[in-house]
């Protein structure tokens, strides 16, 4: 039997699945997150305890790996809805683009089969950004929950894992879900406070501003908070409206990377002394990008303007996401508090 307030969390040791469990809790629910290795329970619950919460019998764990069938049929019984985000995110084991797309792919369609097969009114996808901006022409509009990846430009590995994942779930459901509701998360630069050392790709990008980098490439990209975003994934499991819907989780107007550095000095003071001041030329970041591969990533969305609009999202579910600004400060703050970051 389905019990209405059992939620499903993927991947509990993630930096959005542990603020998701948060607004569960914080909202009533009763969470089952699943973990890799039955050995990173109590590391989750000391992130969770970090960000408030002491759950104990509220929360428990399902043993189960998206590369295998096995303890995903245990993981979603009983349970009326799931969270879905977890993904391969940008480690440098990857070597080829199959090891980006194949992993992502099959295991959304793994968590989709289990979920129908156990009764599961709704799931909530982690999608991304690089699923909807990537691959276009200039844009003289914003990006919205219209628009996909285009994947006959070249798009980096991880965008393209992400657009044909997102696909293979929607096409999913309408294929073979048998009345399972979908509903996509697409947030663009995830920040806001870290729980713990296992962080995010983009809490990744303000570590590196205080590792006395001599300036910043060209790179834009919008920014939104990781409660906000647990906060949309919540709103989309319970209204009725967000069915069969992506949503776009940004904040205000997209930043280039010299703005978030110049608000990290001025917001932070000496603490950011070691932030950049000046922003790379292109050309030099071309050059370097020659020999370093992880600048080689970058090359094809540098100079390019990312903007987005969380409008739907607001307008359909009524959320109110923080200022990009708060964001960035959190996250910072908490990479210190944490001593992720040395100042």
């Amino acid at each position: 039997m389905e019990d209405q307030r059992l939620v499903l969390v993927t991947g509990g040791t993630g930096f959005v699945a542990q603020h998701c469990i948060l607004a569960l809790l914080n909202a009533g629910y009763r969470v089952r997150t699943t973990i890799r290795t039955p050995s990173r329970e109590g590391e989750v619950r000391s992130y969770l305890k970090t960000g408030g919460a002491d759950p104990g019998e509220r929360l428990s764990f399902a043993t189960a790996d998206l590369s295998a069938d096995h303890g995903w049929a245990d993981a979603t019984h009983g349970c009326a809805f799931v969270m879905h985000g977890a993904s391969p995110t940008p480690s440098g084991s990857q070597v080829t683009e199959d090891e980006w797309v194949k992993p992502a792919v099959e295991g959304n369609l793994r968590v989709l089969r289990a979920a129908r097969d156990a009764g599961v009114r709704r799931v909530v996808l982690t999608s991304a950004f690089g699923a909807v901006g990537m691959g276009h022409q200039p844009m003289k509009r914003p990006f919205d929950e219209t628009d996909w990846t285009n994947l006959r430009a070249k798009v980096p590995p991880y965008q393209k894992s992400k657009t044909l994942s997102e696909r293979a779930a929607w096409d999913y459901v309408a294929a073979e879900g048998r009345g399972l509701e979908l509903a996509a998360i697409n947030p663009t630069g995830i920040l806001g406070p870290a729980l713990g050392p296992d962080t995010s790709h983009s809490l990744a990008l303000i570590k590196n501003l205080f590792n006395g980098v001599p300036g910043v490439p060209k790179i834009n990209s919008g920014f939104v908070d990781v409660r906000d975003v647990a906060d949309l994934h919540l709103r989309a499991m319970t209204n009725p409206a967000a069915n069969g819907e992506r949503f776009l989780a940004t904040s205000g107007e997209s930043l280039w990377m010299i703005e978030v550095a110049r608000i990290l000095r001025r917001r932070l003071g000496p603490a950011a002394n070691k932030v950049p001041t000046r922003e790379l030329p292109n050309t030099l970041v071309r050059i370097a990008a020659a020999s370093n591969p992880s600048m080689k990533g970058i090359l094809p969305i540098l100079g390019v303007n990312l903007n987005a609009t969380g409008e739907k999202a607001i307008r359909v579910l009524g959320w109110s996401p923080r200022p990009a600004e708060e964001a960035i400060v959190a996250s910072a703050e908490s990479l210190i508090a944490l001593g992720e970051i040395e100042v």
